[in-house]
């Protein structure tokens, strides 16, 4: 394995903590500012929009740059704003340095999947991005849980200062790790913006943003269900989110591997069993048992898909990759609002809390019907994803020295 796709990873893993973390602290942030639980939701939801904004702005204003020293930046950018929110002094403050770390967010995962994906050879793509990825799901996995204990024991300020030095740690990972040779930079913003001229690239995000709000929109609520529905004490909910979080890394791993194999497939599959999975759970929510068991294979199912999702981009996009990767990960976080919404819409609705579990699943049939219409589409046009194709393919393969 490339080195320089741990220091990927670990700039992942940073970059997750910093986005989830703030969960578990948002009590301790809203009583030391003196504001109210809506008032402190903007730290989650501005850091949302925020991403969301980042991964094509950003993307674009570097499209002609190297992408190691961009991605250098990009973290810089990150220590930025989590020492900012370690340090601020009132509410304004914290909000600018959850903005400021956000506006990396999409950024570094668009381009860092360009990279990880030139480290390694053309049948090992996706397989590079799911590492990558895997530093976002230890984040859920040990991260957000050990962040949060953090932060409750020794104040919420302890917890960014700590994500501050994982940024420095990963900047250096960056510098050392990634090769020289991953660096060349895009042909430039008309080149990347003509990869939009692409149906295939607007299909595979349409996926992205189905599928994987499939999967949030049931998961955003989960807490009302675990415990109004499957009858758990509200103690056990962290502990029952570590099980969909290692579920969230245990598939990342396998739908990598699948991906490199047959992409079109495995997306197909995964979105197909995560329906299956979620009308499962709607059925048996209120069976503890059952419960588990459907945590653990949402996560699995659902994040078994990413790895794929982002290839499929980069497949269809492949002159001109960074800024359609980009546009992915903001589809990602697109994806998470939207379910979120749907879901909030149906408990509003007094559909219940298992409401969002249906909405879910109603998402990602949609996203599967898309997924199937797009797969059908390349093998009319001879273009399956998965097959060697463009630039893309022709970026260095190994890792030399940085």
């Amino acid at each position: 394995m490339p080195a320089g796709l741990i220091a990927l990873a670990l700039g992942g893993f940073g970059i997750g903590l910093t986005e989830f973390v703030i969960m578990g602290l948002l009590p301790e942030v809203a009583a030391d500012f003196n504001v109210s639980e809506a008032s402190a939701g903007w730290f989650i939801s501005g850091y949302a929009l925020s991403v969301t904004v980042g991964a094509l702005l950003v993307t674009a204003a570097v499209t002609r740059l190297p992408r190691k020293p961009v991605l250098m930046g990009l973290l810089l950018l990150f220590i930025v704003g989590n020492l900012l929110s370690a340090i601020a002094d009132s509410y304004p403050a914290m909000l600018l340095g959850r903005i400021i770390a956000a506006l990396c967010h999409g950024a570094f995962f668009g381009i860092g999947s360009v990279v990880a994906a030139s480290l390694v050879p053309a049948h090992k793509k996706a397989g590079a991005i799911a590492i990558m990825f895997t530093g976002l799901t230890a984040a859920n996995v040990l991260g957000v849980p050990f962040g949060t204990l953090l932060g409750q024991s020794h104040g919420w300020r302890s917890t960014f200062w700590a994500i501050t030095a994982i940024g420095v740690v990963a900047l250096l990972g960056i510098a050392f790790l990634v090769p020289r040779s991953s660096a060349e930079p895009s042909k430039g913003l008309r080149s990347e913006l003509g990869a939009f001229t692409s149906g295939q690239v607007w299909l595979s995000i349409l996926v992205t943003i189905l599928g994987y709000g499939g999967m949030f929109g049931a998961f955003t609520y989960i807490a009302f269900t675990l415990t109004e529905v499957s009858g758990f004490d509200s103690s056990a909910v962290p502990w029952l989110l570590a099980i969909f979080g290692a579920g969230l890394f245990v598939g990342n791993v396998i739908g990598g591997k699948a991906a490199d194999k047959a992409l079109d497939r495995t997306l197909t599959t995964a979105l197909l069993a995560l329906v299956a999975v979620l009308v499962f759970f709607g059925l048996t929510a209120a069976n503890p048992v059952a419960t588990v068991f459907s945590l653990a294979l949402m996560g699995g199912i659902g994040f078994a898909a990413v790895p794929g999702m982002q290839m499929r981009v980069m497949h269809f996009a492949a002159s001109a990759p960074t800024l359609a990767s980009g546009a992915n990960i903001g589809a990602f976080n697109l994806g998470n609002a939207l379910g979120a919404w749907l879901g909030g819409v149906t408990i509003t609705l007094g559909l219940g809390y298992t409401s969002p579990i249906w909405a879910g699943a109603a998402i990602t049939v949609v996203g599967l019907l898309v997924m199937l219409a797009a797969a059908a589409a390349a093998r009319r046009a001879g273009t399956v994803a998965g097959e060697p194709t463009a630039d893309v393919e022709r970026e260095p393969q190994a890792a030399g020295v940085a």
